[in-house]
C-alpha cells in the first residue's frame, strides 16, 4: 500500500479511540461524519475532489454482512471459554492512479494471433487474464488469440508500470483508445472490401457491419484481408491516453479476534470486507487481490516483527525468526461489493490492488483493543504477538 495502510491505521485508530473516550458507538461516529452522496463531487480540505461515493451504504452492508447483531452472543461464548473477544471496524478510502497516462499497441500476427503490448507489469494480479478480456469485449478478438507482451523495454519504449492500483484502469483505457483508433483505420478498407459505402459501416458486437446489407467482417478477418492486399500498415495500431482524474476505492473491514489471556495467543476468528471498487472487470481476480492484501495486513498486525539488538544487529534476518502469515493465521474472508461507478474513467472502475492491506491493519488493531478495553488497556503497539498481549494483560493484573 506504500503509505496508505499507515495513514488509514492512524486515522481509524484515532476514530475508535475518540468514540470510546466520548462514550459513542464507534460505528455511529463514523457514519455521522461520512460525506453524503448529495455532496458529490466533494472537494476535501486537501484540494482533492471525490467524484462519487456512497460510504454510508457500504457501512450498512457491512453491518449485515458481518452479523454485528450476533457479536455479543459470540463474545459471551468466548468468555465462557475464558477468552477475550473483540470486534474492530475500519472505514478506508484511497486515491488511485499514479501516472494517469498509459499506452497500448495491438499487432496482428501472421499465425492469426494478436499481441497486446502493455506498459504495466503483472506481479501476480492476473493481468494476463483481464487484459485479454478487456480487448475481447472491445474488439471481438477471441481471448484465446490474444497474447500479452509486457516488461520488455526493447519492445515497449515507455510505460507507467504497476503501482498505485493503476494498472487495469489506465491500461484498460489505453486499450480502449487503441481499439477506437484501430477501428477508424480499418473502416475505409473494410468498406471498400465489402463494397458498401463507408458511411453505412458500423462496428458493433466485434464486427464491421453494413446497415441494410447482410454483410459483416470480424477484426481478424479484416486483418487477414489487409495482409493479403499488402496493406501492412493496418496490422499494427498504437495509442496513448491520459485519464482526467483519480478514482477513489473505499470500503469497510470488520475483524473479530479472540485472545487467550493465559497465553496471550490471538486468533482472527471472522473477517468481513465490503468494498466499493466501482465496476469490476473480473470479480474473482478482485476478490483474490483483497484476500492477499488482508493476509498481508494480518501478518503485519499479528506476526511480523523486525528486531534489532542494541548494536544495530538484525536478529530476525531469516524466516526462522521472522514470522510470515500462514494459512492457520487466517480465517475465511467474506468478500462483498457495493459498486458505485467512477466518473473519472470510461469503465467506471476504481482499482483494488492495495485495498486489502489498507483496511486490514486498523481493523485488526481496533478488534484487539476492543477485546482488552474492559481490562483497562487502551493501547498496545503492533505486532500483537502472544508475548506482547500476555505482558500487557499480566502487567495490568499485577498493577491491580
Amino acid at each position: 500500500g506504500a503509505g496508505r495502510p499507515e495513514a488509514i491505521y492512524t486515522l481509524e485508530r484515532a476514530m475508535d479511540f475518540a468514540a470510546r473516550e466520548l462514550g459513542v458507538d464507534p460505528w455511529e461516529l463514523r457514519r455521522i461524519n461520512m460525506i453524503r452522496p448529495d455532496q458529490m463531487p466533494y472537494q476535501a480540505v486537501s484540494g482533492e475532489v471525490y467524484d462519487v461515493g456512497e460510504f454510508e451504504r457500504v457501512l450498512r452492508r457491512a453491518v449485515v454482512a458481518s452479523d454485528r447483531e450476533g457479536f455479543n452472543h459470540r463474545k459471551l461464548e468466548s468468555a465462557m471459554k475464558g477468552r477475550l473477544r473483540g470486534v474492530g471496524l475500519c472505514c478506508y478510502i484511497e486515491a488511485i492512479l499514479g501516472d494517469p497516462s498509459e499506452g497500448a499497441k495491438i499487432v496482428f500476427n501472421d499465425d492469426g494471433t494478436v499481441d497486446l503490448y502493455v506498459g504495466t507489469q503483472s506481479n501476480g494480479q492476473g493481468h494476463e487474464t483481464v487484459y485479454p478480456q478487456i480487448l475481447h469485449e472491445l474488439s471481438g478478438i477471441p481471448i484465446e488469440a490474444i497474447r500479452i507482451v509486457q516488461g520488455d523495454s526493447d519492445l515497449i519504449a515507455k510505460g507507467g508500470g504497476t503501482g498505485g492500483s493503476r494498472s487495469v484502469t489506465t491500461q484498460g483505457n489505453a486499450t480502449r483508445t487503441t481499439v477506437t483508433k484501430m477501428v477508424a483505420a480499418f473502416t475505409p478498407f473494410v468498406a471498400d472490401h465489402l463494397g458498401v459505402p463507408e458511411a453505412d459501416l458500423d462496428f458493433e458486437d466485434g464486427a464491421f457491419r453494413a446497415a441494410g446489407a447482410n454483410v459483416f467482417m470480424t477484426v481478424l478477418e479484416a486483418a487477414d484481408a489487409a495482409r493479403a492486399a499488402g496493406a501492412t500498415e493496418l496490422l499494427s495500431h498504437e495509442a496513448r491516453d491520459t485519464l482526467p482524474g483519480r478514482s477513489f476505492p473505499n470500503g469497510v473491514h470488520v475483524c473479530e479476534v479472540e485472545i487467550n489471556p493465559t497465553t496471550g495467543e490471538l486468533s482472527v476468528e471472522r473477517y468481513t470486507v465490503v468494498d466499493d471498487f466501482g465496476v469490476l472487470m473480473n470479480p474473482r481476480l478482485a476478490e483474490g487481490q483483497v484476500h492477499g492484501g488482508v493476509a498481508q495486513g494480518i501478518g503485519q498486525a499479528v506476526t511480523e516483527h523486525v528486531v534489532f539488538d542494541e548494536s544495530g544487529q538484525l536478529l530476525t534476518a531469516s524466516f526462522m525468526d521472522y514470522s510470515m502469515p500462514r494459512a492457520d493465521n487466517l480465517p475465511m474472508i467474506a468478500f462483498h461489493t457495493e459498486p458505485v461507478p467512477s466518473k473519472n474513467n470510461p469503465f467506471g472502475m476504481k482499482g483494488c490492488g492495495e485495498a486489502g492491506t489498507v483496511g486490514a491493519l486498523a481493523a485488526v488493531a481496533n478488534a484487539v483493543i476492543d477485546a482488552v478495553w474492559d481490562s483497562g488497556i487502551k493501547q498496545i503497539e503492533m505486532p500483537y504477538t502472544p508475548y506482547r498481549l500476555w505482558h500487557a494483560l499480566n502487567r495490568r493484573e499485577a498493577a491491580e
